[in-house]
């Protein structure tokens, strides 16, 4: 059976979008959402071999008439973007239209813009569903960088939103027998999974009926508050790495601020569909990131070499033919050297290293004094940066949250007469504590009496750990392997309604799922996380697939540390 893969599923709509189109010119319209929709699953030059010749935002102004083109407008089916296309088709700019809504559109206004439509110019309305940013072939986000209002609840437009892309997720994957599980300590969990569960039974009709098929898709809702500790962590996977200590914004990465940077590097399209180097080093942990580099340098070095030699018209020929991938693999290796000389001008220049081997120590072991010792040695290092003195505050606030012998206070006190940390940095800590302490926890992160912890700590002490940088692992991954082996207790993880599942493909399914309390081994899970998801999720979700699992890992937005903070800070009282 074939891995699920989002990015494929957008771009099936896509290529679906311009296939029927049957002009040979086309514009493709956009508006600010769907335009980072395509950018991230399909290159420029890739639609302009498929005659797409113009790119255009729906709310630009001043275009001049294109008669002669066809326009495909693909946007989200938002009252600010019907209006602009009412305003568009009472005068329109291009020779004829075809209008494709990445969600749901309401039939009154299907009747709107047919009302607008005087010159007869619509050739098709359609919802294909698209309504995500697909990140790698598992992992999409709604690219929503705050989701928590005041006091941790929802937000309406939020939840809105949120709803019309998870439902547009799951029909773009063509899921079936779906059964919703939600986080049950979590009321924004239970408020989305309700919303996901009456959308999706109004909507069943709009995919076709297959009552033979018992396959069964859980859709797994959970909080980020149940683990803040991840999104705390340094990262030492390429992919992560980037994110972490630079940033990575719709595959884009800015190296503005690199020393000596050239005009041509400043920003830099990282896409493992169109970058070899990237697709096969996107795990790859930082030491073997550095060995694979200097291969890439090397082969780049023999083919250059080659190239010098122009000694007959054969030669010329060859070069003529080699050239544009010679020259793209000129930019792969420049690319990639920039960035991993300045991620590891970065570890050097902060010492992350010791501070993430501290990092994964303060979470994953359990000797108290030694930790604050280190903490404050650290404290004192003038390499390390206060942000990640934040971090590991903020860790330490969390393992030893109820601890007798807590010294929170005077580790602050400390940094605070050392450091000088920033008025929003002290008010994280106690912030972060209500976000994600144990009074809004079902899951003990810290307990190492569980069954599997014991289990995987006696693996751990036969065999050694081969990675001090890589101890810790995200709940997300325990619990995956719980709803995997049908061992997920629905008295944390309820579903929705035991008695009136959805069948997307039969309106008439309830009575075939189970009910609650009965064991269920899901042939697909799709995971969306409330507050956002980390590429060290990411990674372990990647794995677990490799060995045969059918996951698909998402949320409302992939954190680093920074945007993390403001997460939490946004749904502070």
């Amino acid at each position: 059976m074939a891995n699920l893969n989002v990015i494929e599923a957008v771009r099936f709509y896509v290529r679906r979008m311009i296939e029927d189109c049957h002009d040979n010119i086309k514009g493709l319209i956009m508006d600010k959402e769907t335009a980072s929709i395509i950018s991230m699953i399909y290159a420029q030059s890739e639609l302009l071999q498929k005659e797409v010749f113009l790119f255009e935002r729906i709310d630009s102004t001043g275009q001049k008439s294109l008669k002669s083109l066809s326009a495909i407008c693909f946007i989200r089916p938002t009252e600010e973007n019907l209006e602009t296309l009412v305003r568009e088709l009472h005068d329109p700019k291009y020779g004829s239209y075809y209008i494709y809504f990445s969600n749901f559109i309401q039939t009154n206004a299907i009747k709107t813009l047919a009302d607008a439509d005087e010159f007869a110019c619509v050739r098709v309305i359609q919802e294909f569903y698209a309504d995500y940013l697909a990140i790698n072939p598992h992992v999409y986000s709604l690219n929503i960088p705050t989701t928590y209002h005041k006091y941790y609840e929802w937000n309406d437009s939020v939840l809105h939103r949120t709803v019309q892309g998870l439902v547009s997720l799951i029909f773009s994957l063509r899921s079936r027998n779906i059964i919703i599980r939600f986080q049950k300590s979590s009321n924004m969990a239970q408020t989305l999974a309700d919303r996901i569960y009456s959308t999706m039974k109004t909507q069943t009709d709009s995919i076709t009926s297959n009552i033979n098929d018992t396959s069964q898709t859980i859709v797994l809702i959970v909080d980020r508050r149940e683990d803040a500790i991840t999104p705390l962590m340094n990262q030492w996977t390429y992919q992560a790495m980037v994110h972490e200590l630079i940033g990575i914004k719709n595959n884009r990465v800015n190296l503005s601020q690199v020393p000596g940077i050239k005009k041509e590097l400043e920003e830099v399209i990282m896409n493992a569909e169109h970058d070899e180097f990237y697709e096969t080093n996107l795990y790859s942990n930082f030491g073997d990131i550095a060995t694979n580099i200097k291969a890439l340098m090397e082969d780049f070095q023999e083919k250059h070499k080659n190239q010098s030699k122009l000694e007959s018209i054969s030669d010329m020929k060859t070069f003529v033919e080699t050239y544009p991938q010679f020259k793209k693999l000129s930019g792969t290796v420049s690319k990639h050297v920039t960035i991993v000389s300045e991620l590891s001008r970065l570890v050097g220049l902060y010492n992350l290293l010791e501070v993430s081997e501290i990092e994964q120590n303060l979470v994953c072991q359990s000797d108290h004094n030694d930790i604050v010792q280190k903490i404050k040695r650290l404290m004192h290092d003038d390499k390390v940066r206060n942000e990640d003195i934040l971090r590991l505050l903020c860790l330490y606030a969390l393992r030893y949250e109820h601890q007798s012998n807590n010294e929170l206070n005077a580790l602050k006190n400390e940094a605070q007469n050392r450091r000088q940390l920033s008025e929003k940095n002290i008010r994280f800590i106690p912030a972060l504590l209500n976000y994600g302490g144990q009074k809004f926890r079902q899951t003990n992160l810290f307990n190492t009496q569980t069954p599997m912890t014991i289990t995987r700590q006696f693996i751990r002490g036969l065999r050694g750990v081969d990675n001090v940088y890589a101890q810790h692992v995200p709940l997300i991954k325990d619990l995956l392997e719980q709803l995997l082996r049908g061992k997920l207790k629905d008295t944390f993880y309820p579903n929705v309604s035991a008695k009136d599942q959805i069948n997307p493909n039969n309106r008439n399914s309830a009575n075939q799922l189970q009910p609650q309390g009965q064991i269920i081994k899901p042939s697909e899970i799709i995971v969306y996380t409330i507050g956002g998801i980390t590429y060290e999720e990411s990674l372990h979700v990647h794995m677990m697939n490799k060995q045969g699992a059918r996951i698909i890992l998402g949320g409302s937005y992939v954190h680093n540390f920074s945007s993390f903070i403001d997460e939490v800070m946004a749904g502070a009282s």
